[in-house]
């Protein structure tokens, strides 16, 4: 069987998320891919590149998901936009939220500015986003931004707990703030 270019990010993101950033070696990749380091240099121009592939990657997955995610129930309002998230955050797997990979990547980007900028951007988007669910409820951007950040810090205090808060801890927190968002579902 041949590995693609994917196969490599995705077993990155898997060793990343479970031995940091210190862990991307390309033998030690190949080894657990069953390939020779052949084939990491058929897909990437060296370790430097595939960090750069891998951080693209992280950071595409990441937006991908979380833009169709709200794409998906913007037009039904705030709240259903929120619940949906909810769902998708605290689904066992998520497919937006792996907290050790998020820790990785964090711990990453306060020693690369590579990962800094990656992380930067990811940020900036997630809370664009977040605004954007918020807005239609909110008396303004700034109310929208503020409603905004409160889920997302939540989220990223949840990611660095140790040990790591539940999946259904979690939803029960997200339940709670729930709460505060006005009206109903079709907001």
């Amino acid at each position: 069987m041949a590995i693609t270019r994917t196969d490599w990010l995705d077993a990155g993101l898997d060793v990343l998320a479970r031995e940091g950033a210190d862990g991307l070696r390309i033998d030690r990749l190949a080894s657990r891919l069953g390939v020779t380091k052949g084939s990491f240099h058929h897909h990437f121009a060296g370790a430097a590149g595939y960090r750069t592939a891998l951080l693209d990657h992280y950071e595409q997955l990441t937006l991908q998901a979380l833009d169709a995610a709200v794409e998906a129930r913007q037009q039904q309002g705030t709240r259903a936009t929120l619940e949906w998230l909810v769902e998708l955050a605290t689904d066992e797997p998520s497919s937006i939220r792996r907290a050790e990979l998020d820790r990785a990547v964090r711990a990453w980007a306060n020693s690369d500015p590579e990962a800094r900028a990656t992380q930067a951007r990811i940020d900036a988007r997630v809370i664009e986003l977040l605004q954007t669910a918020w807005r239609p409820a909110s008396e303004s951007d700034a109310a929208a931004r503020t409603a905004a950040l409160v889920p997302y810090l939540v989220s990223l205090g949840a990611a660095v707990t140790v040990p790591p808060i539940s999946a259904a801890e979690l939803r029960a927190v997200y339940e709670l703030l729930l709460g505060a968002v006005p009206g109903a579902a079709t907001d």
